[in-house]
């Protein structure tokens, strides 16, 4: 955690700073309220250790100032001169805990491990609630073909590091999952995770968004702003479609992961977070930047580690697990007991191109499940668009365009076919021109 000790005893300063580095803590430690709020201001801090003579200045009023900018902070109120009076004065101003000069390391120890854990709970919570306002299932990522499996582990790999991640694949192939996955699996899985869409913003909402603002600093600022790289210290936060990032935005980013620095809208004082950056686009980036669309700098940064997802439709023996989980989910949601699909169902699932990707799939179970009012999913409850695909057969005696032949026989050829790579063999043509046929017809 990161714990801020502000006391005007050089020797109290050093032994805590000591104490809290040796249980592997970051320590800020000054000598004055002014310089405790100076700090504040420019970090985020878990825990507070106040001195209430702080000098000249008045410990308690130190502690309602810190939790006026940091709702979050745990303090803590040391003293060489306790009575009850000034305990319940520190309670009633929030103060968390009070102890009394000279303390010993073990009831040191103890404070910390109760406020720690109790700091940990509210993070805990904070990312429940958050799970508990996102409408769509937890997708399992799990998969039996090769290319999804080397996903996973390189994903693995990179979230045991700090380095900043560029989650690539068509729009619905799960990056928002992953990149969540990367967090659950990295040393900062008990901080928070944060999610920025990049398009979902103007420019001036999606800099505040970020980096937060200061009351009064545009129309409508009616109350600061702490943004969520602030809240999201010590953890996690995913850039979604950064291609669609501001080129106003783009300095600021690129700041941010070189220094960990940056500024509030509307304020020039420099603040720093411990805050890991993932990002993902469904967009060329390459082609952004050389058009000027996108800083050819940040993309270097950006690019560090680089994960492509492939389609849904590059590992069709996943789809039958996949349904099988969106179920489970639809089923708790609409208060239903549907126990699987039936093999019709599977079979026009397993053979739709799925060009919405995990998307689309998502919502072609929840309507099933709406639907539904026996115990299994039949093909009925297919979309007819997708039904009519299966069902209807190959006939070139039919009056059509070259192009109308052209794209029927690639949708066949893609329902059918186990991989992109298949695909592109029986077609006789490379991964490039399918890729680039998918993108003309809709795939």
């Amino acid at each position: 955690m990161n714990v801020l000790v502000a006391d005007d005893e050089k020797n109290i300063r050093k032994t805590l700073t000591l104490f809290f580095e040796s249980k592997q803590h970051k320590v800020t430690a000054v000598s004055c309220a002014r310089d405790a709020l100076s700090e504040a201001a420019r970090q985020s801090f878990d825990l507070a250790f106040i001195d209430l003579r702080l000098g000249t200045d008045d410990g308690l009023e130190l502690v309602s100032a810190l939790l006026a900018s940091s709702p979050w902070i745990k303090i803590v109120i040391i003293t060489a001169f306790a009575s009850v009076d000034t305990a319940v004065e520190a309670m009633k101003r929030g103060a968390a805990d009070y102890l009394a000069k000279p303390f010993k390391p073990g009831q040191l120890a103890l404070v910390l491990e109760r406020l720690a854990l109790m700091r940990s709970l509210e993070q805990r919570l904070n990312t429940l609630q958050d799970d508990l306002h996102r409408h769509d299932p937890d997708i399992s990522l799990t998969s039996v073909h090769p290319s999804m499996q080397r996903v996973l582990d390189l994903a693995r790999q990179v979230a045991l590091s700090d380095a900043v991640v560029l989650l690539r694949g068509a729009s619905g192939t799960g990056k928002t999952v992953l990149a969540r996955l990367i967090h659950q699996w990295s040393r900062r899985s008990e901080k928070p995770f944060g999610v920025i869409s990049c398009p979902s913003l103007n420019p001036e909402l999606l800099e505040s968004e970020l980096f937060g603002h200061i009351r009064g600093s545009f129309t409508g600022a009616l109350r600061d702003n702490p943004g969520r790289v602030a809240s999201c210290e010590g953890g996690t936060l995913f850039l979604d479609e950064i291609g669609d990032l501001p080129l106003s935005i783009q300095p600021k980013l690129l700041r941010f992961l070189q220094d960990r620095e940056y500024e509030r809208v509307g304020d020039q004082r420099t603040r720093k977070a411990d805050v890991r950056i993932i990002t993902a686009t469904n967009a060329e980036l390459e082609q952004s930047v050389a058009s000027g669309l996108f800083r050819q700098d940040l993309y270097y940064r950006l690019n560090v580690f680089q994960i492509t997802i492939p389609s849904l439709a590059e590992r069709p023996g996943d789809i039958g697990t996949l349904a099988a989980s969106m179920l489970t989910f639809f089923n708790i949601q609409n208060h239903k007991l549907i126990q699987g699909f039936t093999p019709e169902a599977l079979e026009i699932l397993g053979n739709h191109a799925w060009p919405g990707n995990l998307r689309e799939l998502r919502n072609v179970v929840e309507r099933a499940v709406i639907l539904c009012t026996t115990e299994m999913i039949g093909a009925e409850l297919m979309p007819e668009t997708m039904r009519t695909s299966f069902h209807q057969p190959f006939r070139t005696s039919e009056r059509m365009s070259l192009e109308a032949l052209a794209e029927l026989h690639l949708r066949r050829v893609l329902a059918s076919s186990s991989s992109l790579h298949e695909a592109a063999e029986v077609l006789g043509i490379d991964k490039a021109t399918l890729w680039r046929k998918r993108r003309q017809y809709g795939l």
